[in-house]
């Protein structure tokens, strides 16, 4: 059981880091706009992509959550090297699921209603800004999980 649950939680971070890339890059990319006269938010578009209730809730809101419970549970059992290896992913996961929900989720939500001004935009372009701290978690976490299960089955 413990190599499936390690199982899943490689491919799910996998799939997280890449479509939390795609989104930053690609997506929310469009809902702030810089020019010469300052920063746009584009409220507009991100309740018309609503990628958190579209996408996000199916694949980390839910999955990666239980996931990552899971697996701290799994790793603090395990034995030998992999053990450490197992705790950091579930630790860095941790972190990106308590940022998650304590502030990328409130916020943009609470940015979906507001309509563009200088505010708007300022929270907009810090909340893109702090992805990037997110983005890191989630890379440390799939790479200290796809150690572990590399240790795993090297046993």
């Amino acid at each position: 059981m413990q190599s499936i649950v390690l199982w899943l939680f490689v491919l799910n971070l996998g799939i997280a880091f890449g479509a939390g890339l795609y989104e930053h890059r690609i997506v929310a990319s469009r809902w702030v706009a810089v020019s010469a006269d300052g920063a746009h938010w584009h409220a507009e578009l991100a309740r018309r992509d609503d990628t958190g209730r579209r996408f996000w809730a199916f694949v980390t809101t839910i999955p990666l959550t239980l996931l990552t419970l899971a697996n701290i549970y799994a790793a603090w059992y395990s034995i030998d090297t992999v053990r450490a290896w197992w705790l950091a992913a579930g630790i860095c996961a941790f972190a990106d699921r308590a940022l998650t929900f304590g502030y990328f989720i409130p916020t943009l939500v609470g940015l979906m209603k507001e309509a563009d001004s200088p505010e708007s935009a300022a929270i907009a372009v810090h909340w893109g800004q702090l992805n990037y701290l997110r983005h890191a978690l989630v890379l440390a976490a799939w790479l200290a999980s796809l150690k572990a299960f590399a240790l795993w089955h090297a046993r």
